[in-house]
């Protein structure tokens, strides 16, 4: 298994563990340093993953992992070195629990594919949708008793370790799911993408509130307001947030395919543009 621990407290811990398991560890910045001389410790940001999918394409390895500065956020990447969104993540480690736990509950932010949904009930198990954000998800998670929550974000909780986000576990579950299967993750990770995304999309706005019931009024689909705007539109549906410290919407968007994304997302900006006359 490959590692990039962005020289943060991920560090610490992945040489330690890994000489309790029967798997080999090549590791990038173990050593933390809180200067982070060599990137950010952001994996969500690509350019953060160039150095551990160059480390990928030069040796096999049948997962790779980089970390946040905490560790408590992890970015997988497959055996062909291809990233796995945070919700195909989620819908895997959901039916990784519910088959052994029938019946859970499994938390999920709003964000997140209705892959994620569809997976958890396909596994016997009970979805529950929550708000984006660790605070909101840790507290529906107490009062659900829900074994596991996941969110698009790279953070993941488990119950049984006092419902903490930790992207080391998350990094166990997976690495025992890839041996029980006995499939190349590239191969498992197809049964839980059956739609295309967006990825957050920043709006900037003059006024939020104006421009998200704006939106609302142009489309009539089924809506919600658990956080921000979510409209449902058949087979695609977009979710509208505010930003609390800056003056944006944040928009994110699921469709069959990236075409359906697309036209989606620019009717949506279009839409916004109309109130604030200001660009993405």
């Amino acid at each position: 298994m490959a590692a990039d621990a962005g020289n943060g407290v991920g560090g610490v811990v992945l040489p330690a563990l890994f000489e309790r398991l029967p798997a080999r560890l090549t590791g990038l910045y173990l050593e933390p340093d809180g200067t982070f001389p060599n990137h950010h410790p952001d994996p969500l940001r690509p350019e953060n993953l160039r150095d551990l999918e160059a480390l990928m394409h030069r040796e096999a390895f049948a997962l790779g992992v980089a970390f946040d500065g905490d560790a408590d956020r992890a970015f997988f990447i497959d055996d062909l070195v291809h990233p796995l969104p945070g919700s195909t993540v989620t819908a895997m480690v959901a039916a990784w629990f519910l088959d052994r736990e029938k019946g859970a509950r499994i938390v999920h932010n709003l964000i997140c594919s209705r892959a994620v949904p569809e997976t958890i009930l396909a596994h016997g198990g009970i979805p529950v949708r929550t708000r984006v954000g660790h605070s909101y998800i840790k507290s529906v998670m107490a009062e659900t008793d829900a074994v596991f929550g996941g969110e698009h974000s790279g953070h993941y909780y488990f119950r049984d370790n006092y419902r903490a986000d930790s992207g080391v576990l998350a990094l166990l579950v997976l690495l025992r799911l890839i041996s029980e299967d006995g499939r190349p993750l590239s191969k498992i990770r197809t049964e839980f993408e059956r739609y295309a995304q967006s990825g957050e999309i920043n709006l900037e706005v003059a006024d939020q509130e104006a421009a998200t019931e704006r939106v609302a009024a142009v489309f009539v689909g089924d809506q919600d307001r658990l956080d921000g705007l979510t409209v449902s539109l058949g087979d695609r549906w977009f979710n509208l947030r505010p930003s609390n410290t800056e003056p944006v919407l944040r928009l994110n968007v699921e469709a069959p395919d990236a075409a359906a994304v697309a036209k989606l997302v620019e009717a949506v900006t279009a839409t916004v543009k109309e109130v604030s006359g200001v660009g993405s």
